[in-house]
């Protein structure tokens, strides 16, 4: 520094430092004489900007996780903000799979549109003849080659990259896994109980029962359980009206807090036209269940009244019906239900199968007999059901065969005939037997099952209307 050069001014002059005691004075008296909330308010954010930054993130991220409202790359604090979601998702893994994804050997792959197990083993190292071993290891090994979209496949490799046990979900509640040892591959099944819980739905008909359904939170399935149980009093094909309405109660599946699926119907009930059905579902002592309606008297008949769900009538019992091929007048000593080809055709009650092969204008055909009095026939068939043959036997409700449209048919259809004592009667007007009621020595024991699921039928309805109308 030479002699001419300037003294650079002191850090802080002595006039600032006077300027700023003074200004803390009045600040401090003012603090005495006003206690005002905006003072207050702007205690606690200077308290609150006294933190340091990492005691800022510790508070946050304990509340809530960390949201980015802006975005500068010149903030110290970019790096962190844009890590909070990763430092979120690494907090919800459970321990066991953070465990398995910190193993060196564990991969797991999931399933794309396309792809074969011989493609997954490769994308995780494995050669193909890999895949030729294990599916050769035992039949129940090829479930692994049953692959679905989405599904994931979880691989234990060893030291030297081989393959030491694959694990995957095949459903919610149903796993499979192979484990490699010295004599090969075993295969072992693990299946989850889920807790069983009662659920309800109701629904009003709009346009048609499968859709009101849906909406009601009801599966297909299910839907197909009410139409069986409901079905020897109402015709499904028929006689469903807009307005009608259904209220259910039936078991569900979950799983760790997660509905996995259902179970039976426990009772429902039903109005059609104006009229209610209810079916109540009963074990008795001996464990066979049935449904019954709410006074104990049995839902099954020997008869069902439909034996295709939810097809269309397409012609009915008529002494006198110009036939559409014949083109002349020939009695129609049935009644056709039109339905998509391959439609499931039930037998309309227990019987012995007397012919199951080809009869004339009627193409495939079943006929079964109902002891000595009653028959039906199912003509027009595109095939038979499975195990279905003459000289065996059927259950009522038991698939026997699929909409057709084999021998004299314009279109797929099933032909439905009844006969009583070898005469053909109108198969939708015929009164049909009743089976057996509840049992005196059980009657009791029914009544104290089946009032507390009518009285929840009648609780969730009304819970539900009157919330409706606030």
């Amino acid at each position: 520094m030479t002699k001419d050069t300037p003294k650079a001014p002191p850090l802080y002059p002595k006039i600032h430092l006077l300027a700023a005691s003074g200004l803390a004075a009045l600040l401090s008296l003012a603090l005495l004489v006003f206690p005002s909330s905006d003072v207050e308010a702007k205690k606690t954010t200077l308290s609150l900007e006294l933190e340091t930054p990492g005691d800022q993130l510790k508070e946050e991220s304990a509340a809530a996780p960390l949201v980015q409202t802006q975005q500068s790359s010149g903030s110290p604090f970019a790096q962190i903000e844009n890590a909070a979601p990763a430092t979120t998702e690494q907090a919800n893994q459970t321990p066991e799979a953070e465990q398995k994804a910190a193993l060196p050997g564990h991969r797991e792959v999931t399933v794309a549109r396309g792809d074969t197990l011989s493609t997954l083993f490769a994308k995780v190292g494995l050669p193909s003849n890999a895949v030729h071993d294990l599916l050769a290891s035992s039949k129940q090994a090829k479930q692994f080659s049953q692959l679905k979209h989405g599904q994931v496949l979880q691989f234990e490799l060893d030291k030297d990259g081989q393959l030491t046990s694959l694990h995957s979900k095949v459903s919610n509640l149903e796993s499979i896994r192979l484990t490699r040892s010295d004599k090969g591959y075993s295969f072992s099944r693990e299946v989850s109980k889920p807790v069983v819980r009662t659920a309800y739905a109701h629904g009003v008909i709009k346009s048609s029962l499968s859709a009101s359904a849906q909406r009601a939170g009801l599966s297909h399935s299910l839907t197909m359980d009410m139409a069986r149980v409901l079905g020897y009093d109402i015709d499904f094909a028929q006689d469903i009206r807009q307005g009608d309405e259904f209220d259910v109660v039936y078991e569900q599946k979950v799983m760790d807090g997660k509905v996995v699926g259902t179970g039976n119907i426990l009772s429902a009930r039903f109005t059609n036209r104006g009229k209610t059905y209810t079916a109540v579902r009963y074990t008795n002592k001996q464990g066979n269940t049935n449904y019954y309606t709410a006074d104990g008297n049995s839902l099954r008949k020997a008869f069902i009244r439909t034996p295709v769900d939810f097809a269309r009538i397409s012609s009915r019992f008529s002494a006198g019906r110009k036939h559409p091929i014949l083109n002349k007048i020939r009695a129609h000593k049935g009644v056709d239900y039109a339905a998509p080809r391959g439609t499931p055709i039930k037998a309309a009650g227990d019987g012995k199968v007397v012919l199951a092969g080809r009869r004339g204008g009627y193409g495939n055909t079943v006929i079964l007999a109902h002891g000595n009095k009653y028959q039906t026939l199912y003509g027009h068939m595109q095939g038979f059901a499975k195990g279905v043959k003459t000289g065996g036997s059927v259950k009522q409700g038991q698939v026997i065969g699929y909409i057709g449209t084999t021998g004299l048919s314009t279109g797929p259809h099933l032909h439905y005939e009844f006969q009583v004592n070898g005469v053909h009667v109108d198969p939708l007007s015929q009164k049909v037997p009743m089976a057996d009621p509840i049992a005196k020595a059980e009657r009791q024991r029914f009544m104290q099952q089946s009032q507390p699921l009518i009285a929840r039928m009648d609780q969730e309805k009304a819970t539900m209307l009157a919330s409706n109308k606030r």
